[in-house]
């Protein structure tokens, strides 16, 4: 008894906590956006590429502050002919060396690693914008596919109960084999139906879990997360030219290829600086030998203190080459400049065709929606009078069925249009209401203030309700 009292403790203990650990993965896409900031390996990577950036602005920075140099030398001669030096030569010294003037070479080092440490920031904002729209859209094709499964396992619902219907007017003789056999077929179709959007739904969580990092992929502990939400539209239209504007000078891929064309300007100081003098003071301290055995002492001492010069008066051209390929890297830098603010451009503007077409497919499907139900009514009324048939009734709820999960996709569409505008104006879909421009156009298709996309995409719960 105690072994089972003790089983049924355990069995309690870990039900309940496959209940909180449940809870605790449900998940908000505010929150999912925030774990994939956080555990999302293409923003691992850009994080460490700061990092990298960071290193090589030290280490530019170590050409203004004074470097300390050992040097050692000890030689054995095995035999020398004609002479009477010692066989033995060594010295050693420490030496403090402090740059006087390179030329322009450290400042130009130093600029170039603060450009980079600044285009590795904007490549990391560019990435986390990225996966940022990546996630919103994963997560509203997740809301969408789940709402899908619900509008199919409703139809299935409804269809069960015609052919239950069916078969009781059958065995009361008031209809023949062929409605109960329409129905079953009809069941089947949307059986059928329903398994495709649930694995629809499976690969929603699959790309969802991919997107927020390997701790939620299929084999980790919290692959059974959960999403918290319903499909929803936002009717607001942003100003076109506000967002191109926007766009064009907050986008983090367009500020990194500004950088870029400046570190080639640097870089063409930095080449330049070969063919300039270059001067470093030095002072330390020196132990060598005397090999000429008639001096004394052997060993000598003492502090050092002197002046190094360098000048390339001519270096074989090599100046002039790195030149001519610095200057045509920045050229080409401008040019991508360029094609990349067109880029932006196009995609603020494809971005607003699709919510265009959204909003009109959209108000066209409400109205679908209530059409199909309004046959469905008519078509249960020419049966009951005579008029009609039972093919009529399954076609018509078929239709009711099509219709609403078209209008789910294109609300999801819509939605898509948006986080694809956000992105390309760097910034959030919550934030582009600042500069909407709501036309009445844009609001026949909702039914009221916060409809969500499920108020008018369910099915009948009868075939006889509207």
């Amino acid at each position: 008894m105690r072994r089972a009292f003790a089983a049924i403790t355990i069995l309690v203990a870990f039900v309940l906590a496959g209940s909180i650990s449940a809870a605790a993965s449900t998940n908000s896409i505010e929150e999912a956006v925030a774990l994939a900031q956080s555990h999302n390996p293409e923003i691992a990577i850009a994080r460490k590429k700061i990092q990298g950036a960071r290193g090589g602005m030290i280490e530019a920075r170590s050409g203004y502050l004074p470097s300390v140099v050992s040097t050692g030398l000890f030689r054995e001669h095995q035999y020398q002919s004609d002479t009477q030096l010692r066989n033995e030569d060594y010295n050693a010294s420490v030496r403090i060396v402090q740059n006087l003037y390179t030329g322009g070479a450290v400042t130009s080092q130093v600029a170039i690693a603060r450009l980079n440490l600044e285009r590795q920031d904007f490549e990391l904002q560019a990435v986390s914008n990225r996966v940022t729209m990546d996630v919103r859209i994963a997560f509203n094709e997740l809301l969408l596919n789940r709402a899908k499964v619900g509008v199919h396992e409703q139809s299935v619902v409804v269809l069960q109960e015609e052919l239950k219907t069916q078969q009781e007017r059958l065995r009361a003789g008031m209809v023949g084999q062929l409605n109960v056999g329409r129905a079953e077929v009809a069941l089947a179709n949307e059986r059928t139906e329903k398994i495709d959007a649930q694995t629809q739904l499976k690969n929603s969580y699959l790309r969802l879990g991919e997107l927020l990092g390997p701790g939620f992929g299929p084999n980790s502990p919290n692959s059974h997360f959960e999403v918290s939400g319903q499909l929803q539209y936002q009717p607001d239209r942003p100003d076109l030219n506000e967002c191109l504007a926007r766009a064009d000078r907050e986008r983090p891929e367009i500020k990194a290829d500004q950088i870029e064309i400046e570190i080639e300007n640097r870089q063409a100081d930095l080449d330049k600086s070969e063919l300039r003098p270059h001067v470093e003071v030095f002072s330390g301290y020196e132990i060598y030998n005397q090999t000429d055995p008639t001096i004394h002492p052997e060993v000598n001492y003492g502090y050092i203190v002197g002046l190094n010069a360098k000048w390339h008066i001519f270096d074989g051209f090599a100046t002039k080459g790195r030149l001519q390929a610095t200057r045509a890297r920045r050229d080409a830098a401008v040019q991508a400049l360029e094609a990349r603010r067109l880029s932006v451009a196009s995609e603020v503007r494809s971005a607003f065709l699709d919510l265009e077409q959204a909003d009109h497919v959209l108000e066209s499907e409400t109205k679908n929606v209530e059409t199909a139900s309004e046959s469905l009514e008519i078509a249960k009324a020419n049966l009951s009078a005579g008029l009609g048939t039972q093919l009529d009734i399954l076609q018509a709820t078929a239709d009711v069925t099509r219709t609403r999960t078209t209008r789910l996709s294109t609300i999801y569409l819509h939605n898509v249009a948006l986080e694809r505008l956000a992105r390309a104006c760097a910034t959030l879909p919550d934030a582009l209401r600042f500069i909407s421009k709501t036309s009445g156009a844009e609001t026949r298709g909702k039914k009221g203030p916060g409809l969500t996309a499920t108020d008018v995409a369910h099915p009948p719960n009868h075939l006889g309700q509207r």
